[in-house]
C-alpha cells in the first residue's frame, strides 16, 4: 500500500511539474507562431470592388478596429472582450505603411483574412473575425476597400491606444485549441442572388452571423457552421462595451422563443434598423446593419425560415436604470448606454455632438430620423419609440456628456 502511494505521489508529482513546465514555457514564448505561405494575389482597386468593400469592412472590420478618437481604423481597446483573455487592443489597419498595413502585400492580406495569420506567421486569436466563407471577388473587395486611400483606412501613422498584454488563459488556448484556419485549396463562389435561400445561407455564414447566435463560442464549428451545436439558436455569452453579459437572440423559426411570428419586414427594421417588432432597440454587442440591402436581408430571412426551429427562451437584457436626473435615466432605459458608454465614448463619440448638432433642434433632429439623414449610419431611427417627454431630458443629458468630454479631453 505504502509503495503504492508512494508510486502515485511520484507520477503526480511529475503530472504537476510537467504541467507547471508547459504553463511557464506558454507564457515566455506567448501566441504562437506558424509557417506562413504567402499566395499570389493581386486585387484590381475599382470604385465598384472599392464600395462593396466598404460595405463588408463597416460590418466586419469596424466594430473592432475604428477608434471613435481618430475616425479611423486605426485600432482601440476591445472592451467588450471578455475580461479572461486579458487586456486587448486591436490593430492600425490603415493605409500606413509604418504602423499600418500599406506595406503589406495583397496575398498578405488574403491569408491572414482566411487563416489569422500575421506575414511573420503570428496567430491572432478568435477575437480576429477569419472569412473563410467569404467568396473571392468579396475578399478582393475588402482589400480592394483597405487600398482604396477612404478616409476610414487613409494612411494614419499612430499606434493604438495601448499593448494587447493577452492572459495566460488565452496563450495556453492558443496553443491547445485555437488554431489557424486552412487557406481554400479551391475558388469560393457566392451563390447567385436569384437563388434566394442559398444566397441567404451564404450571408449568415460568410458574414459570421453563426459565431454569435449559436450555443457557445467553444463549440462553433468555423468550417460546418451548420454543425454547431445550437446553430442560431442563440444563448451565446457576449459582453458589452460596459463588461455587462449579454445572450445573443435565438434567430431560429421557432415560434414560441425565435422569429417565428416575425414577418420579413420586422426581420428588416431589426437588422437593417436596430428595433425590434416589439419597440425595443436591439443592445449592443449587436448593431443596426444599414449595409445590408433590403434583398440581402430578405433573403437572409428565408434562409433562416429553413433552418431546424430550436425552443430556446433567451432572456433580453435590460440596462439597470439608475438614480439620477431624469435625462440619464432616458439614457440607460432606452438602451443608449450601450453604444455610447456611460461616460458617452463607445462605438460614436458623443463629445463631439455640440460641434455637429449645436443646437437642440439639430440634435433632436438627428435622434428622431438619423437614418434619413445619413443612410449608412448605424444609429436607429427613435421616432414613435422614445417618449415625447423623455427627449428633452435626454438632449441635456447628451450635452452634459459632450461638455465632460471636452474638459477630461482638455486636462490631458
Amino acid at each position: 500500500m505504502k509503495r503504492a502511494l508512494k508510486w502515485f505521489g511520484g507520477v503526480a508529482g511529475s503530472v504537476v511539474l510537467l504541467v507547471a513546465c508547459f504553463l511557464a514555457y506558454v507564457q515566455v514564448t506567448g501566441i504562437p507562431r506558424y509557417p506562413h505561405v504567402t499566395p499570389v494575389r493581386t486585387v484590381a482597386v475599382t470604385p465598384e470592388r472599392a464600395a462593396a468593400g466598404r460595405k463588408i469592412a463597416t460590418m466586419l472590420c469596424a466594430g473592432c478596429h475604428l477608434d471613435p478618437a481618430t475616425g479611423r481604423f486605426t485600432g482601440k481597446r476591445l472592451s467588450d472582450l471578455p475580461a479572461e483573455f486579458g487586456e486587448i487592443y486591436s490593430r492600425n489597419i490603415t493605409a500606413s505603411t509604418s504602423k499600418g498595413i500599406g506595406a503589406w502585400t495583397d496575398g498578405e492580406l488574403a491569408y491572414l483574412l482566411r487563416t489569422g495569420l500575421r506575414p511573420d506567421g503570428t496567430y491572432l486569436p478568435p477575437y480576429m473575425v477569419k472569412l473563410p466563407h467569404l467568396s473571392d471577388e468579396h475578399l478582393d473587395s475588402l482589400i480592394a476597400f483597405l487600398r482604396s486611400g477612404d478616409p476610414l483606412v487613409a494612411p494614419m501613422d499612430v499606434d493604438p491606444p495601448g499593448r494587447s498584454r493577452p492572459s495566460l488563459l488565452a496563450k495556453v488556448l492558443t496553443h491547445l485549441v485555437m488554431k489557424p484556419l486552412p487557406y481554400p485549396t479551391g475558388p469560393i463562389v457566392a451563390p447567385p442572388k436569384s437563388d434566394t435561400v442559398a444566397y441567404g445561407r451564404y450571408l449568415v455564414t460568410s458574414l459570421d452571423c453563426f459565431s454569435c447566435h449559436s450555443a457557445s463560442f467553444k463549440t462553433i464549428r468555423v468550417m460546418e457552421p451548420e454543425k454547431s451545436p445550437g446553430f442560431m439558436g442563440g444563448g451565446n455569452a457576449l459582453t458589452d462595451l460596459n463588461g455587462r453579459a449579454i445572450r445573443s437572440a435565438n434567430l431560429t423559426p421557432d415560434a414560441k422563443t425565435g422569429i417565428g411570428r416575425w414577418s420579413a419586414s420586422d426581420f428588416s427594421r431589426a437588422v437593417r434598423r436596430g428595433i425590434r417588432p416589439d419597440g425595443h432597440p436591439l443592445h449592443y454587442p449587436m448593431l443596426p446593419i444599414p449595409e445590408l440591402s433590403e434583398e440581402d436581408v430578405s433573403a437572409m430571412f428565408a434562409y433562416l425560415r429553413t433552418i431546424p426551429a430550436i425552443e430556446n427562451a433567451v432572456e433580453r437584457y435590460r440596462d439597470p436604470i439608475p438614480a439620477g436626473d431624469a435625462g440619464k435615466r432616458a439614457y440607460f432605459k432606452y438602451g443608449c448606454v450601450s453604444c455610447h458608454g456611460e461616460n458617452g465614448v463607445g462605438v460614436a463619440d458623443l463629445r463631439t455632438a455640440d460641434r455637429h448638432y449645436p443646437t437642440d433642434g439639430a440634435l433632436l433632429e438627428w435622434i428622431l430620423d438619423a437614418p434619413r439623414l445619413e443612410p449608412d449610419t448605424k444609429m436607429p431611427a427613435w421616432r414613435g419609440v422614445i417618449a415625447e417627454t423623455d427627449y428633452g431630458p435626454l438632449l441635456a443629458h447628451v450635452r452634459k456628456l459632450a461638455a465632460k468630454g471636452r474638459g477630461e479631453t482638455a486636462q490631458r
